[in-house]
């Protein structure tokens, strides 16, 4: 069988999302679950676009072992030297080149004719190899690119020594047939195409990512590029979880196979929306909290009798487990360890200590700890933490149908003063938003509030995500706590937090831009 590999741009593709903004420990984390899931490459971002995506990708690179790391870079020598010098520690150091081949690209962005545009290419080819063993090329926008040309710059690019050719669907324009169509071209056209591996990039725009990907590795792709949840610019990339277990199911059919560990999915699903603030659909294929679920009286009979009767993927395929670990207030610091370890987190002797105190704080009001519950204690403690910033010291509100709602809010900013405001509104959270407003002294537009519940019951943990605006920044916050406007403030004060991390970023970039 042949084997497809899979490039997880996540962390770079992934991160475009409107509003996401990862920090790099949160970085780190999803790109060592992203080696625990066993992808191929990771992409962990684009060395030359900021000193935090240079150190991002420059520590991935050095962290992880077991998989290739890669970079984006244009087709200039100033981005391949900055990833290379980010890359230079990893296990398989590579490079993501790309120029664009598209007419509309060409005259309207890179205002170059073609054959300036090949020039380009080989001589951003032939330099990265001086420094990377693999080179991979992408033809940004190529399926709507003329086909001659594609094949006429694809074969200079081999010759130049590119080993890996993508062929992106950059806008999520092209059909399957079309998309499979242009593969078979290039191995029918391009003398040297034997000498790559070919790579499908696909966006979502018109949703048929996913099954682009599949008709190219019908047509003779053997790397698929795709990101977890199928986050990623405007309608997002190709699901990685979608294509992987459609090739599991069906191997039958497509008579390939993976490296991936696919028990591994589910985890790597909520970790990805958890810190990214991207909440997964609850009818979403594969990770979904709906995809196992069965509500038809007839889908639960057959269920019931013969579970492939209606159900061909099996929960415990890609990690989903059939029933969760309970802890409680007398369980020990000794079982705490075990089931992070257990859950897949990574946590050091401080964070494990301040954790059990948060655990048998909640214990004391729950009774039961569930993974839930744990893993929403071990996001709090592992990343949201903005020592230089603003932290929650109290918040009180009152409310009454026939008073006007009221907060007042204490916080300590990064120097340990204390900051005390109040303010008014026509809801509780309302009221509490208009007093950190004050707080912050800046103004802040809320672009998105939503609320869940993790697990269920009464004393269930309130999870709140937000996404706002503040000096001209997007970006999205998380909070957990048991009380709904505990939580609200919490992700609030996260978010906000972002942006100062954000702007502290441009400040440093800035400097070191400066002669």
């Amino acid at each position: 069988m042949r084997k497809i590999k899979f490039f997880d741009t996540t962390l770079r593709d992934g991160e475009q999302s409107a509003g996401v903004n990862l920090n790099l420990q949160e970085k780190l984390e999803i790109a060592r679950q992203l080696e625990r899931l066993r992808v191929d490459i990771i992409e962990a971002g684009f060395p030359a676009s900021s000193k935090g995506d240079f150190e991002a990708v420059k520590q991935i690179a050095e962290t992880v072992r077991t998989c290739s790391v890669t970079g984006l870079s244009r087709s200039v020598r100033s981005d391949i030297d900055a990833a290379w010098e980010a890359l230079k520690g990893g296990a398989e150091p590579r490079l993501h080149l790309f120029i664009a081949t598209s007419p509309i690209h060409m005259v309207h962005k890179l205002r170059m004719t073609p054959e300036q545009v090949i020039e380009a290419a080989v001589e951003a080819v032939k330099y990265a190899k001086r420094f990377f063993p693999i080179v991979q090329w992408s033809a940004e926008d190529a399926c709507r690119s003329e086909l001659p040309f594609l094949a006429k710059i694809v074969a200079e690019v081999i010759k130049a020594g590119a080993s890996v050719i993508n062929i992106p669907d950059t806008v999520g324009y092209i059909t399957p047939k079309e998309y499979g169509e242009i593969f078979l071209y290039l191995q029918n056209n391009v003398p040297n195409i034997e000498n790559v591996s070919l790579s499908a990039h696909c966006h979502d725009d018109l949703g048929m990512a996913v099954v682009n990907s599949l008709s190219a590795i019908e047509h003779g792709a053997t790397q698929v590029e795709c990101t977890i949840n199928g986050i990623g610019e405007r309608a997002g990339n190709a699901a990685l979880e979608e294509i992987a277990v459609a090739l599991h199911i069906r191997k039958d059919y497509y008579q390939v196979e993976t490296r991936l560990n696919l028990q591994e999915i589910k985890r790597t699903s909520n970790l990805v929306s958890k810190l990214t603030g991207v909440v997964v659909p609850p009818n979403k294929a594969v990770v979904g909290k709906n995809a196992f679920a069965h509500e038809s009286g007839i889908h639960q009979d057959g269920v019931l009798k013969e579970k492939t009767t209606y159900e061909i993927i099996s929960p415990e395929l890609v990690g989903v487990p059939s029933n969760s670990m309970v802890l409680g207030k007398h369980s020990g610091r000794h079982a705490l360890r075990n089931r992070v370890e257990e859950l897949g987190y990574t946590l050091s002797d401080e964070e494990i200590n301040q954790l059990f105190v948060r655990f048998k704080e909640l214990a004391d009001k729950k009774k039961d700890i569930t993974d839930d519950d744990l893993i929403a204690l071990i996001f709090e403690e592992k990343f949201d933490h903005f020592k230089d910033f603003y932290q929650l010291s109290s918040i009180q509100v009152q409310y009454g149908t026939n008073q006007i709602p009221t907060a007042v809010v204490v916080l300590k900013d990064g120097k340990g003063n204390e900051i005390q405001e109040a303010a008014t509104g026509a809801g509780s959270v309302e009221a509490l938003y208009n007093t950190l407003e004050r707080c912050f002294q800046t103004p802040v537009t809320l672009l998105d509030y939503r609320i869940e519940s993790v697990g269920g019951g009464r004393d269930a943990l309130a999870q709140v995500f937000v996404k706002v605006r503040a000096h001209d920044i997007e970006t999205s916050g998380r909070g957990t706590a048991q009380d709904v406007l505990e939580a609200s403030a919490k992700a609030y004060i996260n978010a906000i937090n972002r942006v100062f991390m954000i702007e502290a970023m441009r400040g440093e970039n800035e400097k070191v831009a400066t002669p």
